[in-house]
Formats: C-alpha cells, sequence, structure tokens
C-alpha cells in the first residue's frame, strides 16, 4: 500500500509572557518535532504580535508558521502536543489543496472554449 502524503500548514502562538529563552525552547520544540516528523519543512517566524482580545489575560503572543509534508495522522498529535504543552495559547493546522489549482485551471480552460465557439457562431 502507498503512503499517502499531504501539505500542511500550521500557525500556533506560544504566550507573550514567557521569557524569551522559555519561548524559543517551545517553538524549537515543536519545530523539531515536525522536522522529525515531516519533509519539506518551512519555519516562518513572525514574532511577538499584540492579540486583538486578551486570551487568558494575555495580551501578546509569539507567532510561528509552519509548512510542511507529512502522514495524514501526524497533525493530530501535533495538535495533541500543543493542548498538553502549558505556554501554547492557540493553534490551527489547515490543508493546503494541490487539486483546486488543478481544478480552477480545467475550468478556466473550459470557459476559454465556450468563447471561441460564441465567436465562430456569431461570424
Amino acid at each position: 500500500m502507498e503512503k499517502k502524503i499531504c501539505s500542511y500548514e500550521t500557525l500556533f502562538a506560544v504566550s507573550g509572557n514567557l521569557v524569551e529563552e522559555d519561548c524559543k525552547a517551545l517553538v524549537e520544540k515543536f519545530v523539531n518535532l515536525v522536522k522529525d516528523n515531516g519533509t519539506d519543512v518551512d519555519v516562518n517566524e513572525w514574532g511577538k504580535r499584540r492579540f486583538a482580545y486578551p486570551i487568558n489575560y494575555v495580551t501578546e503572543g509569539y507567532y510561528v508558521l509552519v509548512s510542511y509534508k507529512a502522514n495524514p495522522d501526524f497533525p493530530a498529535e501535533l495538535e495533541r502536543q500543543f493542548g498538553i504543552t502549558e505556554g501554547v495559547l492557540r493553534y490551527m493546522t489547515t490543508t493546503k489543496c494541490e487539486k483546486s489549482t488543478v481544478a480552477a485551471a480545467a475550468t478556466s480552460e473550459a470557459s476559454d472554449a465556450t468563447v471561441e465557439v460564441a465567436e465562430a457562431t456569431e461570424a
């Protein structure tokens, strides 16, 4: 049976009340977890940002966006780890859809063919 590999993006926010060393250690922990279980890992640290509203009385968080490819069961394990780790305020994992770009291209080609037929009948 062939292994299925999917593309994912995970965004998580670490509490801004943590000391900088603790914040970096948490980020490093999760980035290493993704690197151990995934491929094509791309880490984009957004840095410390102010929240629109307080979360558990915390007004700032350190944001990190991680893009990677992994088996479909890995994101559930990653989110489980986020949930039991103190200091992680919010997290979200999304699946990148490559199929939607193919479908959009097919729709575009079909609309171009319709325009050509309409022009031919007018002449």
